[in-house]
């Protein structure tokens, strides 16, 4: 622990760098994800014959290991942060997918019969009964989804892209546990501190509604 703490007073500024490029590189993945997954979930819940073909791409790609897919994705990306949030992206897709489809399939049917037939439009049943009821299930997506993020940036640095990824190859390679401990210990906190931030939204949002 000693060397631990040693080492980030002595090497701060290189453990700083890294922690804002991992959460660039995260939040750009967690935007994409958010409003590709959202959008998806919204089509497959409105158009229920597309449901059972667009899931089960979702799940073979999150089945597909993520170093497989960073070397599938290097021929047509080359290395770096670009195909590291095409990756992260990728993988989030699942989670925002399956909330959004799923909160959205869930509301009672005969509440949406009985707006409609006050003559309210598609759009507006939308926005004013189906999202309203299922951002709670959306947002319980959005949080796993941020944090499986984080925790998955890490590998990021294998194919040449930056992030607290970094500190751990280097530990690895030069076998310098306090470095590789150091960028670990970051990453955690990180995603424990998105976490408690997205958790209090939440939050915010249920005593709103209420």
């Amino acid at each position: 622990m000693e060397k631990l703490f040693e080492l980030l007073q002595t090497r701060w500024s290189f453990f700083a760098e890294l922690l804002l490029e991992h959460i660039s590189i995260s939040i750009t993945a967690i935007t994409f994800a958010m409003g590709i997954g959202l959008l998806l979930g919204v089509l497959i819940s409105e158009y229920r014959g597309s449901t059972k073909a667009v899931m089960a791409i979702v799940n073979f790609i999150y089945t597909i290991p993520s170093i497989s897919l960073l070397g599938f994705l290097i021929p047509l990306s080359g290395i770096g942060n670009t195909t590291a949030i095409i990756a992260l992206t990728v993988y989030a897709l699942l989670p925002m997918v399956r909330n959004t489809h799923t909160g959205l399939s869930n509301i009672n049917p005969l509440l949406i019969e009985a707006v409609t037939g006050m003559g309210s439009t598609r759009a507006q049943v939308f926005f004013t009964i189906k999202l309203p009821l299922a951002l709670p299930v959306i947002m319980a997506g959005i949080r796993n989804m941020a944090v499986m993020t984080i925790a998955l940036a890490g590998i990021a640095s294998f194919i040449g892209a930056g992030g607290l990824g970094v500190a751990i190859y280097r530990g690895i390679t030069t076998n310098n546990k306090a470095m590789t401990v150091a960028g670990s210990l970051l990453i955690a906190l990180l995603a424990i501190t998105v976490d408690f931030l997205i958790g209090a939204v939440e939050k915010r949002i249920g005593r709103h509604k209420a």
